[in-house]
């Protein structure tokens, strides 16, 4: 007579990597699902907010620091289409799966916090970056967009996607209901972003206005990122860096504390 075979369990390591790329994987194919929304009306959206200033100049060449500014412009959209999207990606699933109570299908695999975390956020980037060389590859066929400095380009894409998609996952654990991440969307990430030098430069704008500039580290991502396209900054590149390295290294902390404990997580 022969035996019965039953699957033996599997040994999970030091990290649980079959866990974590299930994870990430899922992440990537939720907003894959729906690319329309998720990729196409991002895009969409960043080309009719270029497409407005591009109007509003009425074939009029201005200049910002030497450069004609629709050029000045666009790397500043193209990093706002990076973040919103990695915020959004983090954000949405995190609280989605709150609200259906379908967490805890995440919560009892032998994940820890830091692959919990480390998924989450890393499904945020990908869908950032994604938007972001599509939006860059729409707006290239309509204005020359230099590359002088890759490497500050995708630093600043990766940190501040990186930074973007840990808030939108402590937004997710914090808020109860979607009224609560609306809340943190208008009144947080859209003014951070907005008052960024995104549209104009910061040495425009009065001394104390400067000042106020430079305490938003949305800045640095917009000047160490436009810098790498086109050679122009308005502050200091290191500082920048440190800035960015910085917040990621708190908000990561923060949002690995907030899974470990189970804040707003569990029962």
């Amino acid at each position: 007579m022969s035996e019965t075979s039953f699957p033996m369990p599997r040994a999970v390591g030091a990290v649980n990597w079959v866990g974590f790329q299930t994870l990430v994987r899922k992440e990537v194919r939720r907003f894959l699902k729906v690319w329309v929304q998720t990729i196409a009306a991002p895009v969409v959206t960043t080309l009719l907010f270029y497409a407005v200033f591009a109007l509003a100049l009425g074939g009029v060449v201005r200049t910002v620091g030497g450069v004609p500014y629709m050029e000045f412009l666009a790397p500043g959209l193209i990093m706002m289409a990076i973040t919103q999207n990695a915020f959004a990606n983090a954000s949405s699933s995190m609280l989605v799966s709150k609200v259906q109570g379908n967490i805890v299908d995440v919560l009892m695999p032998p994940l820890s916090a830091t692959e919990l975390t480390l998924a989450y956020v890393l499904g945020g980037l990908i869908r950032g970056l994604l938007v972001g060389v599509v939006t860059w590859a729409a707006i290239a066929l309509v204005v020359p967009l230099p590359v002088l400095h890759p490497g500050y380009i995708l630093f600043h894409a990766v940190a501040a996607a990186t930074l973007l998609a840990l808030l939108g996952l402590i937004g997710g654990i914090w808020a109860d209901k979607f009224d609560h991440m609306a809340a943190v969307t208008n009144f947080v990430v859209t003014p951070l972003a907005f008052l960024s030098g995104t549209f104009y430069s910061i040495e425009s704008v009065p001394p104390t206005f400067h000042f106020l500039a430079h305490l938003n580290p949305f800045f640095y991502f917009i000047d160490g990122f436009r810098y790498g396209f086109i050679g122009l900054t308005d502050g200091t590149l290191g500082t920048g860096i440190l800035v960015m390295l910085g917040a990621n290294l708190v908000l990561g902390f923060a949002a690995w504390r907030m899974i470990a404990k189970g804040y707003k997580l569990k029962a």
